[in-house]
């Protein structure tokens, strides 16, 4: 299937989170990020204050009481944001040693694959995931998964980041550009050893083309997308997702954000 000629105008709650995305949360994200590696509770806490803004903005209504789903939620980085809301939060994580990564108490944390979620039909509010999708073999089956979950009426947020954009390689920098495995070979001489992240087993080449592709396969009696935005670009920068190309080059990272019919 071709990728859709029109992306989604955002509705509902996405126009809220449209106010917020300006350029000063794009620089202080990007600053944050260089310490993925090297401070992890620093970048993580930071993405997790803001992947709690984002929710907020866009479930419609407020989250105290709301059961909201973390799909590859790691150790719950997120955890105590979303508490903060009054949200009965749950992270699904698929890796002990992740679970466990930063010592972290868990008060409700499941062992379990994104693409074969332990939940029935429509048993949630939000079901969310946060640069979980490039690190799964199937990622639209995790999508599937993801909108089966989630009640009528609720939401399904998505988010991922492309691997044409200039983080798309993770921990390998920008030699991503020379293929997955080469730059995969190349950390592994220079470091000694191979990268978290490791090309065909735990990171993918996924695109913005593919989720839009993907999107557009959602039957509208299941699902509506209603919106589809680069997540740390400035809002004057998200018609970026509407040029073929330049998205993979530009857009770093796209949430595709459904409300459950």
């Amino acid at each position: 299937m071709a990728v859709p000629d029109r992306i989604p105008v955002p509705q509902h709650g996405a126009r809220r989170f449209a106010r917020r995305a300006t350029l000063r949360r794009a620089a202080g994200l990007l600053d944050d990020f260089r310490f993925e590696q090297t401070d992890p509770d620093r970048f993580y806490s930071a993405l997790a204050r803001d992947s709690v803004e984002l929710i907020a903005d866009l479930y419609p209504g407020s989250l105290d009481g709301a059961v909201v789903v973390d799909v590859g939620g790691g150790p719950g980085y997120f955890a105590d944001g979303f508490r903060a809301r009054g949200a009965r939060y749950v992270s699904v994580e698929p890796d002990p040693a992740e679970m466990h990564a930063a010592a972290l108490p868990h008060q409700a944390s499941i062992r379990a694959s994104g693409m074969d979620l332990p939940f029935a039909d429509g048993s949630l509010d939000v079901c969310f995931s946060s640069n979980v999708a490039e690190h799964v073999p199937d990622p639209w089956r995790m999508g599937s998964e993801m909108l089966r979950v989630t009640r009528s009426g609720g939401i399904m947020v998505l988010s991922y980041t492309l691997w044409y954009g200039p983080f798309g390689g993770h921990e390998m920098g920008l030699t991503h550009y020379l293929g997955g495995a080469r730059a995969a070979r190349r950390y592994t001489r220079r470091h000694g050893h191979p990268p978290k992240n490791l090309y065909g087993t735990s990171l993918f080449a996924v695109t913005a083309a593919d989720g839009l592709r993907w999107a557009a396969t959602v039957p509208p009696e299941r699902a509506t997308l209603i919106a589809a935005f680069p997540r740390y670009l400035p809002r004057w920068m998200w018609w970026v997702m509407r040029v073929p190309g330049l998205r993979e080059l530009l857009g770093s990272n796209l949430v595709l954000v459904f409300h459950r019919t």
